[in-house]
């Protein structure tokens, strides 16, 4: 599984800053087991969003967001109230996030960071890619991870060695991570954010630190690593 916890509620409304009206989507998979997602955590959150004169249009829960297929149909249902929406508010890991921003021709925001328990990834049914970087950006990209994306992992771009036919200079026939994210913003009308200078990522979010080797996720990640 995927580990995630809560971003900060500044941080949140800051990306939300231009925006009132908001769908949420929440995961009833990992997230829900860190109380980033489910039910209860997203329509807590939908209290405190209108509180700050947000209107939340509605809200869905999906058993598992990394499945694209399974969020695309959920979604679809769902259509009316999305398309009154500014914006979708994601409560998940950063998997879930990009698959929402891949099925859905909105701008797509993270509620939480997903963060390091040592390398295990775990499994879904996707090319989506998530580093448990601890800061995810991808509510400034489009919903398009730049950490994995991007062969350079900048999470400012684009770097300039783009080919003409839009691929990655380091990797023949990978498409620039930063074209698309570019394309992707153009499309939902928010190239505002690609002007945004963000922050350098903190790499010692990488590694687990001490707050999550007490925890018992870190537990059963290390007990599972064993036995593999």
């Amino acid at each position: 599984m995927l580990v995630s916890e809560m971003k900060p509620d500044e941080e949140i409304l800051d990306m939300l800053e231009m925006v009132h009206s908001i769908y949420l989507v929440g995961c009833n998979g990992c997230a829900e087991v860190c109380k980033t997602g489910g039910a209860k955590a997203v329509a807590a959150y939908r209290k405190f969003l209108e509180t700050q004169d947000k209107e939340v249009s509605g809200i869905c829960n999906v058993d598992f967001l990394c499945n694209n297929v399974l969020t695309g149909t959920r979604l679809v249902r769902e259509i009316e109230p999305i398309d009154r929406s500014e914006a979708i508010l994601v409560f998940s890991c950063g998997v879930g996030v990009q698959v929402v921003g891949a099925v859905v021709d909105k701008p797509v925001f993270p509620a939480a960071n997903t963060i390091s328990m040592g390398g295990h990834f775990g499994l879904w049914p996707g090319a989506e890619k998530c580093a448990q970087c601890g800061n995810c950006v991808l509510g400034y990209t489009g919903g398009i991870c730049p950490v994995t994306g991007c062969a350079k992992s900048l999470v400012n771009g684009q770097c300039g060695g783009t080919t003409r036919g839009g691929d990655c200079e380091v990797e023949k026939g990978r498409p620039c991570a930063w074209l698309q994210i570019y394309e992707r913003l153009k499309t939902i009308d928010r190239l505002d954010l690609y002007r945004r200078i963000l922050a350098p990522q903190d790499k010692s979010k990488l590694m687990p630190g001490v707050k999550q080797r007490k925890t018992l996720y870190w537990a059963i990640d290390q007990d599972v690593k064993r036995k593999e």
